[in-house]
């Protein structure tokens, strides 16, 4: 005879009182365990850092939201710093700056932000290759700088480039027409010389915006107007003899420094 078995309605077994709860704090225990060796494993392989974010700053100087390499934007670097600042993991901030200057309002826009930072934690610039012009008026508020011995820095002044190709286009016999509403409007068109009114009021927008910029640096760090006012680039070792830097060294120097300065405030606080 062949074997059946007769199956009847099937019967739930309620959990026991307390099981689901169990279940929970396993997971939890679980989770707690998981995450703290993840931590304790960041802090092992990151504790000549831990504690301080490195914000780079590198390429040409812009307003906006950019960075492609070439150039880097007032909002990219400002949104970082004051994340940065805001974070409670972060006890220190070092500014990796490389950059040759670029848009003074674009270094505004990031003092704004660096002088946020400040009021929060400690901010130290890294110089690489180069940190001149905007970008050293950038550099310039921060608590501490560092740079390379051939770094080139300073470079403190402004500049406006105009073209005039109207011989060419003479000679090439390319004409054009242009309709304005004041005298002005097409100032440092390629197509035309500028009349002298055009040049000093161009002269005088570049001088204004020069005060302005030296104003501030010889106001940040006690620098010799006579050292920088020329406009040019100074080197590293030279640089902290005018203390225009602070102090040669290089990123983990920075970061290093970021750090004592980050336990000095909290002593101190």
């Amino acid at each position: 005879m062949d074997e059946y078995t007769i199956t009847g309605p099937s019967v739930t077994v309620p959990p026991k009182p307390g099981s689901r709860v169990k279940w929970l704090l396993v997971v939890l225990f679980a989770f707690i365990v998981f995450a703290g060796a993840m931590i304790g494993g960041y802090y092992l392989t990151h504790s000549d850092t831990h504690g301080v974010t490195v914000v780079r700053m590198e390429g040409t100087i812009v307003s906006g939201d950019v960075n492609d390499g070439d150039s880097i934007g007032s909002e990219v670097v400002g949104n970082q710093l004051r994340e940065a600042a805001d974070d409670p993991m972060v006890e220190a901030i070092v500014l990796r700056v490389n950059s040759p200057g670029g848009s003074p309002a674009g270094a505004q826009e990031i003092i704004g932000d660096l002088d946020y930072a400040k009021t929060k934690k400690p901010v130290v610039v890294s110089m690489g290759d180069m940190a001149t012009s905007a970008a050293y008026y950038v550099s310039a508020h921060a608590d501490r700088i560092y740079a390379d011995p051939d770094t080139l820095t300073a470079g403190v002044g402004v500049i406006w480039k105009f073209s005039d190709i109207s011989s060419w286009m003479h000679n090439e016999g390319y004409n054009l027409s242009v309709v304005k509403s004041g005298t002005m409007k097409d100032m440092g068109s390629d197509s035309r010389p500028m009349t002298a009114e055009e040049q000093a009021y161009a002269q005088k927008i570049v001088q204004e915006s020069f005060q302005n910029f030296i104003g501030d640096v010889t106001t940040q760090r006690v620098i010799a107007r006579s050292d920088i006012d020329d406009g040019r680039v100074i080197r590293g070792a030279d640089a902290v003899k005018l203390n225009i830097v602070d102090e040669l060294g290089n990123l983990n120097d920075a970061i290093a420094g970021a750090k004592k300065m980050a336990e000095s405030r909290s002593k101190s606080s």
